[in-house]
């Protein structure tokens, strides 16, 4: 067991929960809020993705993650911030008889693009999707090459940036090993487990313990379950020695019928945990367990590229 825990709050996400909970952040000013808000609450990292002010919708606007960004590093709470990669990978085939017909909501960008925020600001972390796979919407396909992860490895290794590695399915993990042996990753890897997300890895405990045991020594690792397995999964991965991720973009109930809010998430997760005798992280002691390198320390490396 993990004594030791690692809260990462993933406060909005990217799927259609606009108009399933008022509870949602969706403009910089409350995405840099809420960003603070679960840091006091007890995680040590918050995980952003921007959304139009205007419709709720998931962006990859670079104007929105400065405006968050910059709201953020205005203020006197410390937080690691870590920012999303997986815009720009929606991939939606057309009908079978014209599969190259594609849908009106595929946004197919390479990583470069997917990554440009992430090379302005400078985050501590940003995540990198391991690997393409099927969702649970018709001919909808995430795509992740091995291109595109080695290109956006070797980018964010010349910053300084530590990639989350957000693995859905044992393969993905495979391929993060390949990538630490030809040496665009630097030790230690981090490995985000995301248990439940159809149809990667389906979140039960057999399932996360294969994937621990297929991760290679000396990783750091967290984990998240969707829905009401959200709890279950954070108590999971503490018994089995990682780290916890919850928020809005995983589970928006904080039990059926009650909708949550980040801040009542994170609380909850702490509790579990410190009930199961481990203590909670501060940012300052994330950064050195993961070996992240502060903002300042990134401007400087950037310079030097």
């Amino acid at each position: 067991m993990n004594r030791n825990i690692i809260i990462s709050a993933a406060i909005s996400g990217s799927g259609p929960t606009e108009n399933k909970t008022s509870h949602l952040p969706i403009t910089p000013k409350q995405l840099a809020d809420e960003a603070i808000a679960v840091a006091k609450a007890g995680a040590a990292i918050a995980h952003i993705h921007v959304r139009d002010p205007k419709t709720g919708a998931a962006s990859r606007d670079i104007r929105l993650y400065k405006e968050v960004v910059d709201r953020i590093r205005q203020e006197s709470t410390d937080v690691i911030i870590n920012l999303t990669t997986g815009m720009g990978g929606d991939l939606f085939l057309g009908p079978d008889n014209n599969p190259t017909e594609l849908g009106q909501h595929t946004d197919l960008v390479g990583q470069v693009k997917r990554q440009e925020h992430v090379e302005l600001l400078l985050p501590e972390m940003c995540s990198l999707d391991c690997g393409s796979f099927n969702y649970d919407v018709n001919n909808y396909v995430y795509v992740s090459t091995t291109d595109m992860l080695r290109t956006g490895a070797e980018r964010l290794q010349k910053l300084g940036v530590k990639p989350e590695l957000e693995v859905f399915d044992l393969g993905h993990i495979w391929f993060a090993k390949q990538m630490i042996a030809e040496g665009i990753l630097d030790a230690p890897p981090l490995f985000q487990l995301c248990m439940g997300v159809k149809w990667g890895a389906e979140g039960n405990t057999a399932n996360m313990k294969a994937m621990v045991d297929n991760l290679p020594s000396g990783a750091n690792w967290a984990a998240f379950g969707l829905g009401s397995n959200e709890m279950p999964m954070a108590a999971q991965a503490a018994l089995l020695g990682g780290n916890i991720r919850v928020g809005l973009e995983d589970n928006i109930y904080l039990e059926k019928g009650v909708l949550a809010t980040n801040v009542q998430l994170v609380e909850r997760a702490r509790n579990i945990v410190e009930l199961m005798g481990a203590s909670i992280q501060s940012p300052a002691q994330a950064r050195e367990s993961l070996g992240l390198k502060k903002h300042n320390t990134l401007v400087e490396l950037a310079r030097t590229i």
